[in-house]
């Protein structure tokens, strides 16, 4: 994949059928979008009736256009009194609309108060998935950006049904032929039904043979058929070990950590319809590295666009809308600085990032930089103890401190948490371990491939500088709003002293000096905080589940893991940026939602991933 998008270019001259240049072709019919969508996609596909009474109903689109079947989806939901507990819409489009030729494509129409919410949240033009939340997180529009089918095989999840609406066989060919329809059917829940209003014939023999049933019916408008389908293939497909849902009827879960990791699974399991109980061993939430005074969270960027900047990136918008969402105060906006910028790289970023020279990234953080830097509109800083706060209390968690977990019990549906004396603490068929370096005992399986780095940063009360944004580069500063600046922070792998050191002090001040370009560190401060990070080899987390007893498989994809046990910990020194897209990916497979990362990053935070590896690693 690669970071940026090429956006679609609409032709708006007729107003009642806007059309491609690229692909020769309308978006939808000359009647109207929404009632093609209501007769076509709703209607072929049965609902509202087959979604009502249920949990959760997952719709996957192919081409997300205008956006017009997504929206008659959310306002037929709406209108439907035995609507579906949650509504995951899944949309897959390779040129989206820049935000203004949205804004220009729903001026006006119907549906009005809904256009104005899917503007309002319109992601950045970046590849890959973007999880967009409506209706408190009951309306879900998973929008993967990207060719199609690439984006099919990044996809985890099953769909009930399917809205096949590209542009025409004859003028986009790769959104109808059998690899495609294949791909489609790999994720079919049984009995999910398919509704295009093409009756290609090569389309609908790639759908029999993908295993659907199907038939046509009365078409919309000028079309007098359509073609309508039903899963029912001959042999069961079986998801992958690895992909099976761990707790998929859980309605409680205990959470041992109240951290970041612990507060964002909260927070994204109670969405799911699973209450949750937060342990913690200290006397409140955000005692342990969570308690650092201030912390920033950013996105990356790399030639490559590898795993780490993707996975980054996904981040970092999740924790811009989870931000945006709970209304958190916080410092917007980040400068990153770089020794270099090439001229390619800074043509090739945009949508979430700008890449700026050392003289406008001066003038944003008010010093000589004396480097380029990339700006991130909606990276910042903020307090994690206040984010953690936030996040327990939208998600209505029960907490309980001073409650040391010491070891686990499996038992008959779920787990039973035990304290030193071997007495219970708590039980759940759900239990997330989303502590940080405290919790190695419970990790004894990982503890081979898990780092405890000390760390110090430091306060400069009376600061020269106090940067207009948050600076990183080596090290960072943070204006504290009362004309200090906080900066650090130093890294020493398993060193346990609790106590302030000058030379750390001395280290961050140094590099606090280089960032503003002074030509000496400021005096010694007075104050810091000292914590500890837990982190792996590869600096990505451990996500997922854990391997059940016996034999390892030789793919991740098809190792059984334990069911209702789950982790979520080493976020290193990226906890602000990393919690709320791990929690979302905590909840979704645990309940067997539609995950909003990819694939192939999963298995990069899968937490057996070094197990695996060390496996296939040929003996000496």
């Amino acid at each position: 994949m690669t970071l940026n998008i090429a956006p679609a270019d609409v032709d708006f001259s007729d107003p009642a059928a806007p059309a491609s240049p690229q692909y020769g072709d309308v978006y939808h019919a000359r009647a109207g979008a929404l009632a093609q969508a209501r007769h076509v996609f709703l209607g072929g596909n049965g609902l509202p009736a087959r979604w009502q009474g249920r949990d959760r109903f997952v719709v996957l689109e192919t081409g997300f256009g205008l956006g017009n079947n997504f929206l008659a989806t959310w306002d037929a939901w709406r209108q439907d009194p035995q609507r579906c507990t949650r509504l995951v819409f899944v949309s897959i489009e390779k040129h989206p609309l820049r935000h203004e030729d949205l804004a220009r494509a729903h001026a006006g129409r119907a549906l009005g108060e809904l256009s104005a919410q899917l503007l309002e949240r319109w992601p950045p033009l970046t590849s890959g998935l973007h999880a967009l939340d409506f209706e408190g997180g009951r309306v879900q529009l998973l929008l993967g950006l990207g060719d199609a089918r690439e984006m099919l095989r990044a996809l985890v999840l099953q769909a009930d049904a399917f809205y096949l609406d590209g542009f025409a066989p004859s003028r986009n060919p790769e959104l109808w032929d059998d690899y495609l329809i294949k791909g489609l059917a790999r994720h079919a829940a049984p009995g999910a039904t398919a509704a295009t209003w093409s009756i290609s014939r090569p389309m609908r023999r790639a759908l029999t043979a993908a295993g659907f049933e199907v038939a046509l019916a009365p078409g919309f408008a000028i079309k007098p058929e359509m073609t309508v389908a039903r899963f029912a293939p001959r042999h069961a497909p079986q998801r992958p070990a690895g992909r099976v849902p761990l707790a998929p009827d859980a309605r409680r879960a205990v959470i041992v950590g109240a951290g970041l990791a612990g507060a964002a699974c909260a927070w994204a399991l109670s969405r799911e319809g699973v209450a949750c109980t937060v342990i913690d061993a200290l006397p409140g939430a955000a005692q342990a590295s969570s308690g650092n005074p201030a912390g920033l969270f950013h996105g990356t960027v790399n030639p490559d666009d590898g795993p780490h900047a993707r996975f980054n990136r996904a981040a970092a918008l999740a924790t811009q809308r989870a931000l945006a969402e709970l209304g958190l105060p916080h410092q917007r906006g980040l400068l990153r600085l770089e020794t270099r910028l090439s001229h390619a790289q800074m043509a090739g970023a945009a949508a979430y990032v700008e890449p700026l020279a050392a003289e406008a990234a001066s003038a944003l953080a008010g010093t000589a930089l004396g480097l380029p830097a990339w700006f991130y509109p909606g990276g910042g800083a903020l307090e994690p103890g206040a984010y953690v706060r936030a996040l327990l209390a939208a998600s209505g968690a029960t907490t309980r401190f001073d409650a040391a977990v010491a070891r686990l019990r499996a038992e008959a549906g779920g787990w039973t948490l035990l304290d030193e004396a071997g007495q219970p603490l708590a039980q759940a068929p759900l239990v997330v371990l989303a502590g940080g370096h405290a919790q190695r005992p419970l990790l004894a399986a990982l503890a081979g491939d898990l780092v405890t780095q000390r760390g110090q940063l430091s306060h400069v009360p009376q600061a020269p500088w106090c940067p207009a944004v948050p600076v990183a580069g080596d090290g960072y500063a943070i204006a504290d709003g009362r004309g200090g600046a906080w900066c650090g922070a130093t890294g020493q792998d398993a060193d346990p002293d609790a106590d302030l050191r000058e030379a750390d002090h001395a280290e961050n001040l140094q590099r606090y000096a280089r960032l503003a370009g002074l030509h000496a560190p400021p005096a010694a401060p007075l104050a810091g905080r000292v914590g500890w990070r837990l982190l792996t080899a590869d600096r990505l987390p451990l996500i997922g589940g854990l391997a059940a007893p016996g034999p390892l498989a030789d793919q991740l994809r098809l190792q059984a893991r334990q069911p209702g046990l789950m982790v979520c910990t080493a976020f290193g020194s990226r906890g602000i940026g990393w919690a709320a897209l791990a929690g979302r990916v905590v909840a979704a497979l645990a309940v067997g939602a539609p995950c909003p990362l990819e694939a192939d990053l999963l298995d990069a935070v899968d937490p057996m991933r070094f197990a695996l590896r060390r496996q296939r690693r040929p003996a000496r």
